[in-house]
């Protein structure tokens, strides 16, 4: 399987259900396209649902944030790509980027970290040796990428009132 860098694989499009009292998608809805490509990388990774019966592995969100960059509305396609920034045995680092698909531009990013977890006891461990090694392969086309500019930020705060 060729490997590709970024992972460029989940499309969606915006739904009337997505759309807020503004009239563009609602926040919660860009969080969730998030997940959905999440849950496709992993798939390619070979996190999937075969593999959570097969061993009872999984992974658990422990931190992730989204920056908007543009807004979108109903109907607008969306191409979402996904960029693995780091790994170890118990951990995942990546980055989604989501591009409005017709006009191209960058409307919103999220970066993730997830711990691999055995769901047989509830903990923090790690990731059986083939899934090490596709991350291996994986990382090997990655780690040739620039970083990109808005992953490790956080929330810019404001000074207090007096």
């Amino acid at each position: 399987m060729e490997i590709e860098a970024p992972f460029d694989q989940h499309r969606t499009e915006v739904l009337p259900e997505w759309i807020d009292v503004n009239g563009h998608m609602n926040v919660a809805y860009y969080v969730l396209a998030f997940d959905h490509a999440t849950d496709l990388f992993f798939d390619y990774i070979g996190l999937d649902d075969a593999y959570r019966e097969q061993t009872g592995g999984s992974t658990f969100a422990v931190e992730s944030y989204v920056t908007y960059q543009r807004e979108v509305m109903l109907g607008d396609p969306l191409r979402i790509t996904t960029q693995l920034l780091a790994y170890d045995p118990k951990r995942l680092h990546f980055f989604h980027q989501m591009y409005h698909a017709r006009e191209g531009y960058l409307a919103a990013t999220s970066e993730w970290l997830n711990l691999h977890i055995d769901l047989n006891i509830r903990r923090v461990a790690p990731m059986p040796e083939p899934i090490q090694r596709r991350l291996a392969a994986i990382w090997a086309k990655h780690e040739t990428l620039d970083i990109p500019k808005e992953a490790g930020r956080s929330v810019r705060g404001i000074d207090r009132p007096e």
